[in-house]
Order: C-alpha cells, then sequence, then structure tokens
C-alpha cells in the first residue's frame, strides 16, 4: 500500500473504501497489510478460500468478546450469530460465508453477534471475496460495523412518534401531558446515544 493509501484508511475511509484497499493488499501481499488493520478502529477479519479465519485485528476481539483461533474458526469471529429478527443464524449461512461460496460481496444485512459474556452487538457485515490475477478465489475480508446505537435510536425515535400521534387521538390534558413527556423523554434518549 502507498503511503496515500494509508492515510485514506486513517481518515474516516468507508467500509467499502476499506474492503477495497485491503484486497488490493491482499493480492498484492503487501507486508505492511498486518500492521495496518491492526491500527484500524474497525473490527475486521481475513478468512482464506475455504473461510477459515487467517487473520483479525484487535478491534475483532474487542467488538466480539472473544480472540478468534485462526485455523478452527470458520467464516465468522463471533462466538455465536443471529439474524436481526432474533432467529439463531449458524456460521455455515452467516454473510461471510455466502459472499465466499457464491464469490460476491454481501452488503445490505444487519446480524447480532452475541459475546461469551451474553451481551450482544447489531453489526452490518461488509465481507468481499478475495481473487488473485487469474480470478481464482484466494480469500475474503470483513468488516463489522456496530449499528446498535442507530437501531435504539431509529426506535426511540419511533416510538416518541406513536407517543404524540396517540396524544392527539386524545382529550384528556392529563393523558396528553403524560405522552408529550414520555415522547420527549425517548427523543431525548436517543439524542444521548450520539452524544
Amino acid at each position: 500500500m502507498t503511503d496515500l493509501e494509508l492515510d485514506s484508511v486513517h481518515a474516516h475511509a468507508t467500509p467499502d473504501e476499506i474492503a477495497d484497499l485491503t484486497v488490493a493488499a491482499l493480492r498484492d501481499g503487501s507486508s505492511g497489510l498486518q500492521a495496518l488493520l491492526d491500527e484500524l478502529s474497525s473490527p475486521i477479519y481475513v478468512t482464506d478460500a475455504d473461510g477459515w479465519v487467517t487473520f483479525f485485528n484487535r478491534a475483532c476481539v474487542d467488538f466480539v468478546g472473544r480472540t478468534p483461533v485462526p485455523g478452527q474458526d470458520r467464516w465468522c469471529v463471533s462466538w455465536r450469530l443471529y439474524t436481526e429478527s432474533g432467529a439463531f443464524l449458524p456460521h455455515e449461512n452467516c454473510p461471510m460465508a455466502e459472499a465466499i461460496q457464491q464469490r460476491r460481496r454481501i452488503r445490505g444485512v444487519v446480524a447480532v453477534a452475541e459475546r461469551p459474556d451474553g451481551s450482544r452487538v447489531m453489526f452490518a457485515p461488509h465481507p468481499s471475496p478475495v481473487t488473485d490475477a487469474d480470478g481464482t478465489l484466494i480469500g475474503a475480508v470483513n468488516i463489522l460495523i456496530d449499528v446498535t446505537d442507530h437501531r435504539q435510536a431509529a426506535a426511540l425515535q419511533a416510538q416518541a412518534l406513536r407517543c404524540r400521534r396517540l396524544a392527539q387521538s386524545v382529550t384528556d390534558l392529563r393523558t396528553v401531558e403524560t405522552l408529550s413527556d414520555m415522547a420527549l423523554e425517548y427523543e431525548e434518549k436517543a439524542r444521548r446515544l450520539f452524544r
């Protein structure tokens, strides 16, 4: 990677830009890739063509609450996975597995990672297959973007809107005041998530 590319990664690049730079570095066999990825604040990991984890950065360990084991963890670095609706998601069906098996980027998915301590985090995975110059699959890279606060804020805003609509449909002043206060409280909680 060139110094310009390294600077762009550190200047808040998008997940796709980070994926593109990582894919290019993996193709080129860049020697400084591991050090670069370790410096990123975004959780990122790399697999081989069969989905076995070969590398993960420090942010990944913090994010999933465990230290993945290269060569033993396959498809995913999380302990357990769930869909956004709460259904169990086997690792062999996760977005990274799909990206490798279908040899395409997977975007627009939200999943929930459960940590060994039972806590959960919602994230948007950005798995991208890596091919060599001949088009042969050599692995994949996945960036995990925490969307927990965004989803919680959206739910709080939706609840505030429901309170406001309900307040418009009742005539009792005390009830209207209570619902309006609740709406303000939900909106304040949503704002606090981003302070």
